[in-house]
Protein backbone atom coordinates (compact mmCIF):
# COMPACT_ATOMS: atom_id res chain seq x y z
CA UNK A 1 0.00 0.00 0.00
CA UNK A 2 0.96 3.35 -0.85
CA UNK A 3 2.04 5.52 2.23
CA UNK A 4 -0.79 7.51 4.13
CA UNK A 5 -1.55 10.93 3.01
CA UNK A 6 -4.50 11.31 5.56
CA UNK A 7 -5.99 9.52 8.87
CA UNK A 8 -7.39 5.74 7.33
CA UNK A 9 -8.05 2.57 8.34
CA UNK A 10 -6.55 -0.21 5.81
CA UNK A 11 -8.87 -3.16 6.63
CA UNK A 12 -6.84 -6.58 5.33
CA UNK A 13 -9.64 -8.57 4.05
CA UNK A 14 -6.90 -11.49 3.34
CA UNK A 15 -5.76 -11.54 7.28
CA UNK A 16 -9.64 -11.81 7.60
CA UNK A 17 -9.60 -14.94 5.90
CA UNK A 18 -6.80 -16.30 7.34
CA UNK A 19 -8.32 -15.83 10.76
CA UNK A 20 -11.86 -17.42 9.57
CA UNK A 21 -9.47 -20.45 7.82
CA UNK A 22 -8.11 -20.63 11.42
CA UNK A 23 -10.76 -20.57 13.63
CA UNK A 24 -12.97 -22.93 11.42
CA UNK A 25 -9.82 -25.80 11.60
CA UNK A 26 -10.68 -25.77 15.13
CA UNK A 27 -13.93 -26.80 14.37
CA UNK A 28 -15.67 -30.15 13.46
CA UNK A 29 -16.84 -30.59 9.70
CA UNK A 30 -20.58 -30.56 10.92
CA UNK A 31 -20.05 -27.36 13.65
CA UNK A 32 -21.42 -24.14 12.06
CA UNK A 33 -19.87 -20.62 12.10
CA UNK A 34 -21.54 -17.69 13.50
CA UNK A 35 -19.43 -14.40 12.29
CA UNK A 36 -20.52 -11.23 14.96
CA UNK A 37 -20.44 -8.56 12.81
CA UNK A 38 -22.10 -6.39 15.60
CA UNK A 39 -20.84 -3.14 16.58
CA UNK A 40 -20.12 -2.06 12.72
CA UNK A 41 -18.37 -5.07 12.57
CA UNK A 42 -15.98 -4.33 15.29
CA UNK A 43 -15.10 -0.86 13.99
CA UNK A 44 -13.87 -1.97 10.49
CA UNK A 45 -16.96 -1.82 8.24
CA UNK A 46 -20.11 -4.28 8.50
CA UNK A 47 -21.21 -4.34 5.03
CA UNK A 48 -17.50 -5.26 3.71
CA UNK A 49 -17.06 -7.60 6.26
CA UNK A 50 -20.22 -9.35 5.94
CA UNK A 51 -19.76 -9.80 2.03
CA UNK A 52 -16.15 -10.93 1.99
CA UNK A 53 -17.21 -13.65 4.64
CA UNK A 54 -20.54 -14.32 3.03
CA UNK A 55 -18.29 -15.17 0.21
CA UNK A 56 -16.29 -17.77 2.30
CA UNK A 57 -19.42 -19.91 3.00
CA UNK A 58 -19.95 -18.72 7.03
CA UNK A 59 -23.25 -20.55 8.35
CA UNK A 60 -24.71 -16.88 10.19
CA UNK A 61 -24.17 -13.21 11.07
CA UNK A 62 -24.92 -11.71 14.34
CA UNK A 63 -25.57 -8.46 15.58
CA UNK A 64 -26.80 -6.83 18.52
CA UNK A 65 -29.57 -4.55 17.12
CA UNK A 66 -31.91 -4.50 14.88
CA UNK A 67 -30.51 -1.48 12.85
CA UNK A 68 -27.15 -3.08 12.55
CA UNK A 69 -29.07 -6.30 10.97
CA UNK A 70 -31.01 -3.61 8.35
CA UNK A 71 -27.74 -2.44 7.71
CA UNK A 72 -26.45 -5.57 6.33
CA UNK A 73 -29.63 -7.00 4.20
CA UNK A 74 -29.76 -3.23 2.37
CA UNK A 75 -26.05 -4.16 1.26
CA UNK A 76 -27.52 -7.58 0.15
CA UNK A 77 -26.33 -9.74 2.66
CA UNK A 78 -29.08 -12.85 2.41
CA UNK A 79 -27.02 -15.23 5.29
CA UNK A 80 -29.58 -16.07 8.07
CA UNK A 81 -28.92 -12.87 10.68
CA UNK A 82 -29.36 -13.50 14.66
CA UNK A 83 -29.91 -10.21 16.42
CA UNK A 84 -29.01 -10.79 19.79
CA UNK A 85 -30.33 -7.90 21.66
CA UNK A 86 -33.68 -6.94 19.69
CA UNK A 87 -36.08 -4.36 21.08
CA UNK A 88 -39.72 -5.03 20.93
CA UNK A 89 -40.54 -1.64 19.25
CA UNK A 90 -38.75 -2.67 16.26
CA UNK A 91 -40.27 -6.27 15.58
CA UNK A 92 -42.00 -5.66 12.44
CA UNK A 93 -39.08 -4.36 10.96
CA UNK A 94 -37.15 -7.66 12.03
CA UNK A 95 -39.82 -9.64 10.26
CA UNK A 96 -39.89 -7.46 7.45
CA UNK A 97 -36.14 -8.34 6.48
CA UNK A 98 -36.10 -11.86 7.74
CA UNK A 99 -33.87 -11.17 11.37
CA UNK A 100 -33.46 -13.98 13.57
CA UNK A 101 -34.56 -12.38 17.00
CA UNK A 102 -32.89 -14.04 20.39
CA UNK A 103 -35.47 -14.16 23.14
CA UNK A 104 -34.13 -13.97 26.78
CA UNK A 105 -36.80 -13.55 29.15
CA UNK A 106 -40.25 -13.83 29.44
CA UNK A 107 -41.94 -10.68 28.48
CA UNK A 108 -39.87 -10.61 24.87
CA UNK A 109 -40.67 -13.59 24.56
CA UNK A 110 -44.70 -13.43 25.61
CA UNK A 111 -44.44 -10.13 23.09
CA UNK A 112 -42.50 -11.87 20.38
CA UNK A 113 -45.27 -14.48 20.27
CA UNK A 114 -47.90 -12.05 20.37
CA UNK A 115 -46.64 -9.95 17.28
CA UNK A 116 -45.84 -13.45 15.50
CA UNK A 117 -49.80 -14.64 15.95
CA UNK A 118 -50.96 -10.97 15.31
CA UNK A 119 -48.80 -11.30 12.16
CA UNK A 120 -49.75 -14.42 10.95
CA UNK A 121 -46.59 -15.76 10.85
CA UNK A 122 -45.56 -19.64 10.20
CA UNK A 123 -42.17 -21.03 11.80
CA UNK A 124 -40.42 -17.88 11.93
CA UNK A 125 -37.29 -18.69 13.53
CA UNK A 126 -36.46 -17.47 17.18
CA UNK A 127 -33.36 -18.41 19.19
CA UNK A 128 -33.66 -18.65 23.01
CA UNK A 129 -30.84 -17.32 25.37
CA UNK A 130 -30.47 -19.20 28.94
CA UNK A 131 -28.07 -18.00 31.43
CA UNK A 132 -25.43 -20.00 32.75
CA UNK A 133 -23.02 -17.70 34.76
CA UNK A 134 -22.40 -14.31 32.98
CA UNK A 135 -25.36 -12.84 34.44
CA UNK A 136 -26.44 -10.36 31.83
CA UNK A 137 -29.24 -11.76 29.29
CA UNK A 138 -31.31 -15.18 29.74
CA UNK A 139 -33.65 -17.32 30.78
CA UNK A 140 -32.74 -19.43 34.25
CA UNK A 141 -32.73 -22.75 34.29
CA UNK A 142 -35.96 -22.66 36.61
CA UNK A 143 -37.85 -21.34 33.93
CA UNK A 144 -37.29 -24.36 31.05
CA UNK A 145 -40.96 -25.26 31.59
CA UNK A 146 -42.27 -22.11 31.48
CA UNK A 147 -40.40 -21.09 28.08
CA UNK A 148 -41.03 -24.86 27.15
CA UNK A 149 -45.08 -24.47 27.35
CA UNK A 150 -44.70 -21.04 25.25
CA UNK A 151 -42.64 -22.63 22.23
CA UNK A 152 -43.99 -26.06 21.96
CA UNK A 153 -46.72 -26.81 19.12
CA UNK A 154 -46.61 -23.26 18.57
CA UNK A 155 -47.32 -23.19 14.46
CA UNK A 156 -45.79 -19.47 14.52
CA UNK A 157 -42.88 -20.26 15.71
CA UNK A 158 -39.56 -22.21 15.08
CA UNK A 159 -36.95 -22.67 17.83
CA UNK A 160 -34.26 -22.64 15.74
CA UNK A 161 -31.33 -22.70 18.42
CA UNK A 162 -30.63 -22.56 21.93
CA UNK A 163 -27.43 -20.22 23.32
CA UNK A 164 -25.54 -19.50 26.02
CA UNK A 165 -22.54 -17.47 27.08
CA UNK A 166 -19.75 -18.05 28.43
CA UNK A 167 -18.57 -15.58 30.54
CA UNK A 168 -14.58 -16.20 31.26
CA UNK A 169 -13.61 -18.49 28.38
CA UNK A 170 -10.07 -16.84 27.95
CA UNK A 171 -8.84 -16.86 31.51
CA UNK A 172 -7.87 -20.08 31.93
CA UNK A 173 -7.86 -19.32 35.94
CA UNK A 174 -11.41 -19.89 35.75
CA UNK A 175 -11.92 -23.33 33.94
CA UNK A 176 -13.57 -24.72 36.80
CA UNK A 177 -16.38 -21.87 36.10
CA UNK A 178 -16.46 -22.24 32.60
CA UNK A 179 -17.10 -26.36 32.41
CA UNK A 180 -19.71 -25.96 35.72
CA UNK A 181 -20.91 -23.47 32.87
CA UNK A 182 -20.40 -25.65 29.94
CA UNK A 183 -22.53 -28.79 32.21
CA UNK A 184 -25.35 -26.15 33.28
CA UNK A 185 -25.33 -25.23 29.77
CA UNK A 186 -25.75 -29.05 28.64
CA UNK A 187 -28.44 -29.63 31.74
CA UNK A 188 -30.72 -26.79 30.50
CA UNK A 189 -30.42 -28.20 27.01
CA UNK A 190 -31.06 -32.05 27.64
CA UNK A 191 -34.44 -30.86 29.71
CA UNK A 192 -35.66 -28.13 27.31
CA UNK A 193 -35.45 -31.19 24.94
CA UNK A 194 -37.29 -33.50 26.83
CA UNK A 195 -40.03 -30.97 27.92
CA UNK A 196 -40.45 -29.02 24.43
CA UNK A 197 -39.69 -32.33 22.13
CA UNK A 198 -37.85 -29.97 19.65
CA UNK A 199 -34.44 -30.09 18.66
CA UNK A 200 -33.09 -26.96 18.75
CA UNK A 201 -29.01 -26.38 17.33
CA UNK A 202 -26.81 -25.80 20.48
CA UNK A 203 -24.16 -23.09 20.88
CA UNK A 204 -22.02 -21.18 23.34
CA UNK A 205 -18.61 -20.82 22.52
CA UNK A 206 -16.76 -17.55 21.89
CA UNK A 207 -13.39 -16.72 20.10
CA UNK A 208 -11.83 -18.16 23.41
CA UNK A 209 -14.45 -20.99 23.93
CA UNK A 210 -13.26 -22.39 20.43
CA UNK A 211 -9.75 -21.88 21.23
CA UNK A 212 -9.92 -23.50 24.63
CA UNK A 213 -13.21 -25.80 25.00
CA UNK A 214 -13.26 -27.92 22.26
CA UNK A 215 -15.85 -30.20 23.83
CA UNK A 216 -18.36 -27.18 24.09
CA UNK A 217 -18.65 -26.50 20.24
CA UNK A 218 -21.71 -28.12 19.92
CA UNK A 219 -24.05 -27.30 16.73
CA UNK A 220 -22.56 -24.09 16.24
CA UNK A 221 -19.90 -21.24 17.27
CA UNK A 222 -19.91 -17.75 17.51
CA UNK A 223 -16.39 -15.94 16.68
CA UNK A 224 -16.40 -11.64 16.58
CA UNK A 225 -12.93 -10.71 18.33
CA UNK A 226 -10.76 -13.67 16.67
CA UNK A 227 -12.12 -13.04 12.99
CA UNK A 228 -10.35 -9.41 13.79
CA UNK A 229 -7.60 -10.84 14.40
CA UNK A 230 -7.24 -11.32 18.39
CA UNK A 231 -7.20 -14.55 20.21
CA UNK A 232 -7.11 -12.85 23.91
CA UNK A 233 -3.75 -14.32 24.51
CA UNK A 234 -0.14 -14.14 23.41
CA UNK A 235 -0.77 -17.64 22.85
CA UNK A 236 -3.19 -17.25 20.41
CA UNK A 237 -2.84 -14.29 19.20
CA UNK A 238 -0.01 -15.63 17.00
CA UNK A 239 -2.23 -17.76 14.79
CA UNK A 240 -3.95 -14.86 14.17
CA UNK A 241 -3.99 -11.52 11.88
CA UNK A 242 -5.00 -8.00 13.12
CA UNK A 243 -7.09 -7.00 9.82
CA UNK A 244 -6.96 -3.19 11.06
CA UNK A 245 -4.30 -0.91 10.45
CA UNK A 246 -4.68 2.65 11.66
CA UNK A 247 -2.40 5.22 10.09
CA UNK A 248 -2.50 9.13 10.15
CA UNK A 249 0.12 11.39 9.33
CA UNK A 250 2.51 14.33 10.91
CA UNK A 251 0.81 17.66 10.15
CA UNK A 252 3.12 20.02 11.83
CA UNK A 253 6.59 19.47 13.82
CA UNK A 254 6.64 22.06 17.12
CA UNK A 255 10.12 23.08 18.64
CA UNK A 256 9.16 23.13 22.49
CA UNK A 257 11.48 25.19 24.72
CA UNK A 258 11.85 23.88 28.23
CA UNK A 259 9.24 25.55 30.40
CA UNK A 260 6.99 25.90 27.51
CA UNK A 261 3.54 23.60 27.43
CA UNK A 262 2.01 21.64 25.13
CA UNK A 263 -2.22 21.32 24.43
CA UNK A 264 -5.41 22.50 26.33
CA UNK A 265 -5.17 22.95 29.92
CA UNK A 266 -1.47 23.05 29.99
CA UNK A 267 -1.42 18.91 30.23
CA UNK A 268 2.54 18.62 28.94
CA UNK A 269 4.98 20.77 30.56
CA UNK A 270 8.27 21.07 29.22
CA UNK A 271 11.42 20.50 31.83
CA UNK A 272 13.82 20.08 28.68
CA UNK A 273 14.08 20.86 24.88
CA UNK A 274 12.06 19.08 22.75
CA UNK A 275 10.48 18.19 19.36
CA UNK A 276 6.51 17.43 18.91
CA UNK A 277 4.21 16.65 16.07
CA UNK A 278 0.81 16.76 15.79
CA UNK A 279 -1.31 14.60 13.69
CA UNK A 280 -5.05 14.73 12.95
CA UNK A 281 -6.51 11.83 14.63
CA UNK A 282 -8.28 12.37 18.58
CA UNK A 283 -11.07 11.45 20.75
CA UNK A 284 -13.70 11.83 17.96
CA UNK A 285 -11.97 9.38 16.27
CA UNK A 286 -11.44 7.01 19.08
CA UNK A 287 -8.43 7.74 20.81
CA UNK A 288 -10.16 8.40 24.12
CA UNK A 289 -8.41 11.00 26.98
CA UNK A 290 -7.49 7.74 28.58
CA UNK A 291 -4.55 7.94 26.36
CA UNK A 292 -1.83 11.13 26.31
CA UNK A 293 -0.17 12.79 29.36
CA UNK A 294 2.59 9.90 27.84
CA UNK A 295 0.17 6.92 28.25
CA UNK A 296 -0.15 5.47 24.71
CA UNK A 297 2.35 5.85 21.90
CA UNK A 298 2.36 5.91 18.01
CA UNK A 299 5.13 4.25 15.65
CA UNK A 300 6.74 6.80 13.60
CA UNK A 301 9.75 5.17 11.29
CA UNK A 302 9.67 2.13 13.79
CA UNK A 303 10.49 4.14 16.99
CA UNK A 304 7.69 4.60 19.49
CA UNK A 305 6.56 8.47 19.80
CA UNK A 306 4.78 8.93 23.41
CA UNK A 307 1.73 10.58 23.42
CA UNK A 308 1.94 14.24 25.66
CA UNK A 309 -0.82 16.80 26.65
CA UNK A 310 -3.98 16.00 26.60
CA UNK A 311 -5.99 14.89 23.49
CA UNK A 312 -7.37 16.85 21.61
CA UNK A 313 -11.31 16.23 19.84
CA UNK A 314 -9.16 16.17 16.52
CA UNK A 315 -5.28 15.92 16.89
CA UNK A 316 -2.70 14.26 19.24
CA UNK A 317 0.48 15.58 20.17
CA UNK A 318 3.46 13.20 20.33
CA UNK A 319 6.83 13.35 21.29
CA UNK A 320 9.39 13.04 18.27
CA UNK A 321 13.08 14.33 20.03
CA UNK A 322 14.42 11.15 18.92
CA UNK A 323 13.23 10.09 16.33
CA UNK A 324 14.33 11.66 12.79
CA UNK A 325 10.71 12.60 10.63
CA UNK A 326 9.11 15.30 8.59
CA UNK A 327 5.43 16.73 8.33
CA UNK A 328 3.50 14.55 5.88
CA UNK A 329 5.62 11.07 7.50
CA UNK A 330 3.70 8.39 7.57
CA UNK A 331 2.59 7.56 11.35
CA UNK A 332 1.03 3.92 12.86
CA UNK A 333 -1.37 4.09 15.40
CA UNK A 334 -1.88 0.66 15.54
CA UNK A 335 -1.66 -2.44 13.25
CA UNK A 336 -0.05 -6.11 12.50
CA UNK A 337 2.91 -5.38 14.62
CA UNK A 338 2.06 -2.70 17.10
CA UNK A 339 -1.44 -4.19 17.59
CA UNK A 340 -4.37 -2.25 18.91
CA UNK A 341 -3.93 -4.71 21.84
CA UNK A 342 -0.35 -3.44 22.79
CA UNK A 343 -1.76 0.12 22.62
CA UNK A 344 -5.23 -0.58 24.65
CA UNK A 345 -3.21 -2.40 27.22
CA UNK A 346 -1.05 0.89 28.25
CA UNK A 347 -4.49 2.31 29.18
CA UNK A 348 -5.38 -0.70 31.07
CA UNK A 349 -8.03 -1.30 28.57
CA UNK A 350 -9.03 -3.78 25.58
CA UNK A 351 -8.44 -4.32 21.89
CA UNK A 352 -12.17 -4.50 21.82
CA UNK A 353 -12.90 -1.15 23.24
CA UNK A 354 -10.32 1.19 20.60
CA UNK A 355 -10.94 -0.81 17.76
CA UNK A 356 -14.67 -0.73 17.90
CA UNK A 357 -14.17 3.40 19.18
CA UNK A 358 -12.56 4.09 15.52
CA UNK A 359 -14.63 7.07 14.10
CA UNK A 360 -16.78 6.31 10.89
CA UNK A 361 -15.39 9.56 9.55
CA UNK A 362 -12.49 7.83 9.12
CA UNK A 363 -11.97 6.60 5.76
CA UNK A 364 -11.59 2.70 5.15
CA UNK A 365 -9.55 1.25 2.61
CA UNK A 366 -9.84 -2.28 1.55
CA UNK A 367 -6.66 -4.30 1.14
CA UNK A 368 -8.23 -7.67 -0.96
Amino acid sequence: MPKAQETVLEIDLKALQHNFNHLKSKLKPHTKFLAVVKAYAYGNNPCEIAKYLESLKVDYFAVAYINEGLTLRAAGIVSPILVLHPQTVNFNLLVEHSLEPALYNTKILEEFIQFAEKEKLENYPIHLKFNTGLNRLGFSKEQIDVVASQVKDNPALEVKSIFSHLAASEDLNEKDFTIRQIEVFKSIAKNFKSTSGLSPWLHMCNTSGILNYPEAHFDMVRSGIGLYGFGNSEKENQFLKPIGTLKTVISQIHHIKKGESVGYNRGFKSESSITTATLPIGHADGIGRQYGKETGYVMIHGKKAPIIGNVCMDMIMVNVTKIACSEGDEVIVFGKNETAEQLAETAQTISYELITSVSQRIKRIFIR
